[in-house]
């Protein structure tokens, strides 16, 4: 029987206020068992970047990432936010280890090709080193990822944080039993995005996909599902989209694939 590991994605102004940040710690530090942390950081890129002078781009929630932005974020993610939270976790006796996907070659990426958009230096995640990183969690480390992979050319990509998550737990499943923890501001997936009390408590993809088509599940929500079903295709035991401050609770959206 496999043993049990949680692995919590969070983003936001969670990881980048003080006081979220803190109790989003104290939560995640009291999580029973074998965990992993991967955090996003958008918000703090652009506002380091606005402060740099450089201009922030986005298109439908994606930044585009020239060399520039890869600067700033790379400083950002890997360095900032990252080491803020592995400090924030050390100072509550979790010996957290903050790597990027080149850290040890964890995640290997390919830039993504150039069709509509021009995304610039933002990668697809080909490959993901799970056997190390199981070593690594057996060994009472704990690893907080941050949203950044390499080519193993020598160029970091800037790498969307849930797809961080997602292929992380995927690879992560042939060793562990994995609970997959999308975590974020709001309480779960909304039947009416004007009503946080609106949670949908289970969803599967046929009604993903038809919510989708009505336009009640829209922009990044989107994503955050297809990665989830993607997980638990590959065997990921289960996927939560819930609030951050909610971790420890029985609540937010059970995301689960339908019986053929």
């Amino acid at each position: 029987m496999k043993e049990k590991l949680t692995l919590v994605k969070v983003g936001g102004k969670i990881v980048e206020e003080a006081d979220t940040l803190n109790q989003l710690l104290h939560d995640f530090a009291s999580i029973p068992g074998y965990k992993v942390l991967v955090h996003g950081g958008g918000r703090s890129a652009t506002a380091m970047a606005a402060r740099l002078g450089i201009e922030s781009r986005m298109v439908d929630g994606r930044r585009i990432t020239d060399l520039e932005t890869l600067q700033v974020v790379t400083m950002v993610y890997g360095g900032l936010v990252n080491k803020n939270i592995v400090a924030g976790l050390q100072a509550l006796d979790v010996n957290a280890l903050g790597m990027t996907g080149a850290d040890m070659n964890l995640m290997r990426s390919e830039k993504r090709p150039v069709k509509e958009v021009d995304y610039g230096f933002v990668g697809d995640v080909k490959e993901v080193n799970a056997d190390l990183l199981a070593s690594l969690i057996r060994q009472g480390i704990v690893p907080v990822l941050a949203p950044l992979t390499h080519d193993k050319q020598g160029h970091m990509l800037n790498t969307n944080a849930d797809t961080i998550a997602g292929e992380a737990a995927k690879a992560l499943a042939k060793h562990f039993e994995v609970t997959l923890m999308f975590c974020f501001e709001k309480k779960g997936v909304l039947l009416d995005a004007e009503n946080d009390d609106s949670v949908i408590p289970e969803i599967d993809q046929d009604t993903f996909r038809k919510y989708v088509a009505e336009g009640i599940i829209q922009g990044g929500m989107i994503p955050k599902l297809e990665n989830a079903y993607q997980a638990i295709d590959a065997g990921v035991k289960e996927v939560i989209i819930t609030q951050a401050s909610d971790i420890h609770k029985n609540t937010g959206t059970k995301v689960f694939v339908s019986p053929q």
